[in-house]
């Protein structure tokens, strides 16, 4: 027997760590699989895309089954353990090529494929590097940052997230191009200068995985790999080899400041998106004494203008934005304050906030 009387919810958690990088669909059977290992007192879930390896480990208090490993579709064991009722034991045995899945009367048979074919990452993690933190203040580097990722930029290297570890510092930045996004947090120890780029598909899988509490994350870096070990998971990641852009380069520094409430501006970019292009998202902003105002429209010759009260007294400018780039930034900000930071018109805006001194985001403008 591979495993025997298992609740469902016990085997479904593990599972649902590593599934994130499954497709159904792939070039190689055995990579819409994952590797189920028993041994006799732990159970470990194993994924992969060949880029991306996500294990995830369960302790059974009772020892039960034997040392032995095997391979099923895991979207599919997914979703039969998914339908089950609440509480049900689930018992899997391997019989010959097939998986076999029983619970109370039901019963499921599954291809299987030899747990000796599926693909291990090989480790590369020589001369590495190692700090710990908690999982909580990396959640909330990451979130501050990645939605700033390009997606499938023929720019490589921007496809990620870029980790700065120098003395006590832990810095994130990404950028697709059209705006960038900078955050910084202090970690324990005195660290030598280190950077490495992280791909998107990791550091989205990391974020969903990561809790909010304060337990320690442990990350080491080598030149070819990232290791991440954390609540009973272990991710490993190849790195993009490439030249990050020179982020300080980018990162403005403005005479023309404008203090207002996140929430404010906010809900009046929502609004003013609501008659912006839908292709090209754009809003103005006119920026006058004491005065914001932002100004959208679309094809349909419809327009939106919505006016906020400020304490502005710099120069007055007009300048053209992708609404969602805004936003995006706005919504990474936990406080309730965000300063906007202008040069002229043709220059990038500078979003900051005074109750994260660390946070910069820098957007490009647009013409309307």
């Amino acid at each position: 027997m591979f495993i025997e009387k298992i609740t469902k919810e016990i085997l479904l958690k593990p599972l649902q760590t590593v599934i994130g990088i499954v497709e159904r669909k792939q070039t190689m059977p055995i990579l819409s699989n994952i590797l189920i290992e028993n041994h006799n007192d732990t159970i470990r879930f194993t994924s992969t895309d060949l880029e991306i390896q996500i294990t995830a480990t369960i302790g059974l208090t009772d020892g039960t089954g034997s040392e032995s490993a095997m391979t099923v579709g895991g979207k599919k064991l997914q979703e039969i353990l998914r339908i089950l009722p609440d509480q049900s034991k689930v018992t899997i045995d391997v019989l010959e090529s097939k998986v076999q899945i029983r619970s109370n009367k039901s019963k499921f048979n599954l291809q299987s494929l030899p747990a000796a074919d599926f693909p291990i990452l090989k480790k590369q993690l020589e001369d590495s590097k190692k700090i710990s933190l908690s999982q909580a203040a990396l959640k909330k580097l990451l979130g501050s940052v990645q939605f700033s990722m390009a997606q499938q930029d023929v720019r490589y290297y921007l496809n990620g997230v870029l980790f700065v570890i120098e003395n006590n510092k832990f810095i994130a930045v990404a950028t697709d191009g059209h705006r960038l996004a900078y955050n910084a947090i202090m970690i324990d120890g005195d660290h030598e200068r280190i950077e490495i780029i992280v791909p998107r598909k990791a550091i989205t899988e990391l974020s969903k995985l990561l809790s909010d509490d304060d337990d320690e994350i442990d990350i080491e870096f080598s030149a070819l790999q990232m290791k991440a070990t954390f609540s009973n998971i272990e991710l490993y990641t190849k790195l993009i080899e490439g030249k990050f852009p020179d982020y300080q380069r980018v990162i403005p520094d403005y005479t023309n400041h404008l203090e207002i409430n996140r929430t404010i501006v906010q809900q009046a970019l929502q609004r003013a998106a609501i008659l912006s292009n839908e292709k090209i998202r754009g809003v103005h902003f006119v920026l006058t004494e004491k005065n914001l105002c932002i100004i959208s429209s679309n094809s349909e010759q419809e327009e939106a203008q919505i006016e906020i009260e400020t304490d502005y007294h710099g120069e007055a400018i007009d300048i053209g934005f992708n609404v969602n780039y805004l936003l995006d930034g706005l919504n990474s900000i936990n406080g309730e304050t965000a300063v906007f930071s202008f040069g002229n018109p043709n220059s990038s805006i500078l979003i900051t906030s005074p109750e994260e001194k660390e946070f910069r985001y820098v957007v490009m403008p647009m013409r309307i």
